[in-house]
């Protein structure tokens, strides 16, 4: 079932399912809309949630660790994106003027539903609210210079999400691919992380508290370059769709 957040006209925050055909969407939520279903193309697709944090997962997986010269984590090595970075399908990724090399990463990610901490890896199924696209943008001069990932990662726009979340899916085995202007750029598959998602959401519970609308984004594959000014990044998951942003002029 693929959730998706927008608006439609004059009403914010809607929540829908978006039917198979991705031409109509059931709203689920807000009892000041009267219809049962609307029209995709009248609607404004907003950031699949509204995170209080998001938790990111480098070198998750082991071509990226080794394009990067990186050894291989023995534990998840975490950061955090701020919430302001974030934005969703067909918003504009801004590049920095600080910045000489701005990079996409292209991921799956995992929105949390529900408030969950010190949960097991058999347990996160019922604190997932869906599963979608991401691209952890990254100002790849400034990780290396400051050798750690806070500034680099943190830039308004560096968040792009959606276009919606998918709820029914095993992502174990899921084909990833990451476009530049129509060309293939990264290409993998979820079964080559080292740390699954399930283990990833447990093992971050037990760090800290997960709330509704967290996103923990899962890592990249190997393939990561740089965006320029004018450049189309598609991020495309088996079973989710195609999150696409342009690279503001």
């Amino acid at each position: 079932m693929k959730l998706i957040h927008f608006s439609f006209k004059d009403l914010e925050n809607l929540y829908g399912i978006l039917d198979e055909e991705k031409k109509l969407i059931s709203v689920i939520t807000k009892d000041s809309f009267k219809g049962d279903a609307i029209s995709f193309e009248e609607i404004k697709i907003l950031p699949v949630s509204v995170p209080t944090k998001i938790i990111a997962i480098g070198l998750n997986y082991i071509d990226h660790a080794n394009e990067m010269d990186k050894p291989i984590p023995e534990e998840p090595l975490l950061f955090m994106k701020p919430n302001s970075a974030v934005i969703a399908h067909n918003e504009e990724i801004i590049l920095p003027e600080v910045s000489k090399r701005v990079d996409y990463e292209g991921e799956l990610a995992v929105v949390i539903g529900q408030k969950c901490k010190n949960i097991e890896p058999d347990e996160v199924d019922d604190y997932i609210l869906g599963y979608t696209c991401f691209n952890d943008v990254t100002a790849r001069d400034l990780q290396e210079k400051d050798g750690q990932y806070t500034r680099s990662k943190s830039f308004d726009t560096f968040a792009p999400v959606g276009p919606w979340m998918e709820n029914n899916l095993d992502v174990d085995n899921l084909d990833i691919e990451t476009k530049v202007n129509g060309r293939t750029v990264q290409k993998s598959n979820t079964s080559n992380m080292k740390f699954k998602p399930k283990f990833l959401v447990s093992y971050i519970s037990k760090i800290m508290t997960l709330f509704p609308g967290d996103i923990i984004a899962t890592g990249t594959p190997s393939g990561v370059g740089p965006l320029q000014y004018g450049d189309t990044v598609e991020v495309t998951i088996e079973g989710i769709g195609t999150l696409v942003n342009k690279v503001k002029k």
